[in-house]
């Protein structure tokens, strides 16, 4: 399923003191459900935008702590299903040992995959994702001059974002600002597991030696997901929240913000 769909639309503009309407084509983002399994028990159902759905089910059992690395990931696939016509159902099969911690994980935290804007809802405190993966250790930082270039870098590789102006982007960059991965979506959670989706399936986690821009904001759950995969610096077109700044400081991350206009404001801890 192509991840843009076209439909006729009413252009309006103003022209002196009236209106003028015309009827164009329009390309909008696709947005569609994705149910995923595991070994045909349903897990969640996610809105995204089609694509890339094996990576953003890897990068997303990944970030949530459910497996750990390539290797606890047997097999992922679509699946036909006589109820899903659309190709929505992707069905994963877990190394011995992981499925039932990973069943267990999600009802120990009580996960509700609601919808692409909310992502796990209710998520853990600072405290408790640092019990789980602690902070980072003697972590890599990013000069000035690299996080002013990436933005632009960023833009130029949103294709669908061209042709829509509807849809999140997430990408990983190195230290030198080399583009690695580029992932689209209409959910900021998913396109973040997409391209670190990516990653794991190609069986390079932790994720230590790149820079994660993200085009919108950056939220708490944002952070975590960065985090978890060892991220050292993190940047957002727009604003982080008060507990995504609070949960990088602690979890010595580079947290960046209002990357624009040749400027930012870095949220890191203040240096001793």
């Amino acid at each position: 399923m192509p991840p843009t769909r076209r439909a006729q639309v009413s252009r309006v503009r103003a022209e002196g003191s009236s209106f003028v309407c015309a009827l164009e084509d329009d390309e909008l983002a696709v947005e569609e459900p994705l149910e995923l399994r595991i070994e045909g028990e349903s897990l969640l159902v996610t809105m995204r935008t089609p694509g890339h759905d094996e990576e953003l089910a890897a990068g997303l059992l990944y970030t949530e702590g459910l497996i750990d690395g390539a290797d606890d990931l047997v097999a992922i696939a679509h699946i036909d299903d006589p109820r899903d016509p659309r190709g929505n159902t992707l069905d994963t099969r877990l190394a011995g040992g992981v499925r039932r911690g990973a069943t267990n994980l999600l009802s120990s935290q009580r996960a509700m995959f609601a919808s692409s804007a909310c992502g796990i809802c209710g998520g853990a405190t600072v405290d408790r994702v640092l019990s789980r993966v602690g902070p980072l250790v003697a972590p890599r930082r990013a000069s000035p001059d690299l996080l002013l270039s990436l933005a632009a870098r960023m833009r130029e590789a949103q294709a669908t974002f061209a042709k829509t102006g509807g849809l999140h982007a997430a990408a990983l960059f190195d230290l030198d600002g080399g583009l690695e991965v580029l992932r689209e979506d209409i959910g900021r959670h998913n396109a973040v597991d997409k391209a670190l989706g990516w990653r794991l399936l190609r069986d390079e986690v932790p994720v230590d030696d790149r820079v994660l821009l993200v085009s919108g904001r950056a939220g708490f759950e944002l952070v975590q997901k960065a985090l978890v995969a060892r991220v050292p610096v993190m940047a957002a077109i727009g604003a982080p929240s008060s507990l995504a700044v609070e949960l990088a400081r602690a979890g010595g991350m580079q947290l960046v913000g209002f990357l624009r206009d040749g400027r930012f404001n870095d949220y890191s801890a203040p240096s001793p």
